[in-house]
């Protein structure tokens, strides 16, 4: 018998399974061709969602790529500029899961249960019929060349949300504020990766953090904060995002990390010399996550509305007209210009208003306000913040959600209004 068939009946070579896969510009996997077991299709699949972007995601990478094949015939000066680049909505990806490999091939890899998944080849197309990929031998040095020449490189993705996260090295991780259900998990994969997902990286970065000897104390549980942005219009090699995953960059600051030793005195990683912080945060975090704030309902025809209780009866008629002010409640013609403006502004990657039409006017806005702003005397239209609205009174729409408000959806990109 020969070794190799020898190795392969005792199991101690791999098995390797084909597949091809496809994926739409939101998301949606499509295995093709793969192995029949539903547990190893579902493998596949998993890591194609967790390590492939979608939407703006796809948008800046596919760009990236673009850009850096030479493809576009002048500089890129703006965001604006960038995104005038048509993307294809449809890749192909051919590899194969791999189980029971010790050694990794060359290629994308990513790892998976008893083995790791390898992506060989990629292709993108515009109509799903057609499909071509990027030069595969592009010198790297060149290529970086092409990147760095165009000025907007430097432009930033939008901060999305900032969290801060707690992990124990025992492996307990919580996150503040609570972050939508959908990026749970990916956001605590993150933070093992950042840390250190076994006790000997998680010593490894901390002390290259600190800047101290290896042989030092090590922390009992840490915290960072944590950014998330929208993907950025190119995505630069300088660029401090430390991970892209589906849709968002996750940005760490290690000057606003914090450590224990003990569980309760905390410690910054920016400032080796300050003093314990027995509340768990320097103050700067502490004033950043004890904002209190009220919520307010502004209506279309002009009332405004609160908790009983929640506004001081000294400043309620001020503050009532400087919401009346601020939106145009109550005036038709200056309520529809506010509320457009701000849909225009919170969803701008998301619609496009065709010339001559108008997006759905909200009958009423749901605005979040600091408490300390309630009797300062600046107006509030530099302090409220937009949380939801409604097209009809009844149903709200969360203005910071994963998907474009219902309402909204003829004018989705690429669709135009009906």
């Amino acid at each position: 018998m020969g070794e190799a068939k020898r190795r392969k009946q005792l199991g101690l070579m791999p098995t390797v399974h084909p597949f091809e896969a496809r994926m739409d510009a939101d998301g949606q996997l499509e295995l093709l061709r793969g192995p029949e077991n539903a547990r190893l299709r579902e493998q596949i699949m998993e890591a194609l969602r967790l390590s492939q972007p979608y939407g703006p995601a796809w948008d800046s990478e596919y760009r990236t790529h673009y850009v850096m094949a030479g493809r576009p015939d002048q500089f890129l000066e703006t965001a604006e500029d960038v995104y005038r680049i048509p993307v294809p909505p449809h890749r192909r990806f051919t590899g194969e899961l791999v189980q029971g490999a010790v050694t990794v091939e060359a290629g994308l890899t990513f790892p998976v249960e008893g083995g790791h998944v390898r992506l060989r080849e990629q292709q993108h197309s515009f109509n799903g019929e057609r499909w071509e990929g990027f030069p595969a031998n592009l010198d790297p040095g060149r290529a970086l060349e092409f990147l760095l020449q165009h000025p907007a490189l430097s432009e930033l993705g939008e901060v999305v949300g900032t969290f801060r996260v707690e992990h124990w090295l025992e492996g307990r991780i919580d996150i503040e504020p609570d972050p939508p259900e959908e990026l749970l998990e990916v956001m605590e994969q993150v933070a093992r990766e950042w840390h250190g997902e076994t006790p000997e990286e998680w010593a490894e970065v901390h002390h290259e953090l600190l800047g101290a000897e290896q042989d030092g104390p090590v922390p009992i549980a840490r915290r960072m904060l944590l950014d998330l942005r929208r993907p950025a219009p190119l995505r630069s090699p300088l660029s401090m995002a430390f991970a892209v995953r589906g849709n968002v960059e996750f940005h760490p600051n290690p000057a606003d990390s914090t450590y224990t030793l003990d569980g309760e005195s905390w410690l910054p990683y920016g400032d080796p010399d300050a003093e314990p912080q027995e509340d768990g945060l320097v103050p700067e975090l502490a004033d950043f996550f004890d904002i209190q704030t009220v919520t307010v309902t502004v209506h279309a025809d002009g009332r405004v509305e609160w908790a009983e209780g929640d506004i001081p009866e000294e400043h309620a008629e001020r503050l009532k007209a400087d919401l009346q002010d601020a939106t145009g409640a109550g005036q038709e013609s200056d309520w529809a210009a506010w509320t457009g403006e701000m849909l225009l502004g919170t969803f701008a990657e998301e619609l496009q208003v065709p010339e001559g039409a108008a997006l759905p006017v909200p009958v009423a806005v749901r605005l979040d306000i600091p408490v300390d702003a309630l009797t300062d005397p600046d107006p509030l239209a530099q302090t409220f913040m937009e949380s939801e609205v409604s097209f009809d009174g009844t149903h709200w729409r969360d203005l910071y959600g994963e998907e474009l408000p219902e309402e909204l959806s003829a004018f989705a990109s690429g669709q135009g209004a009906n």
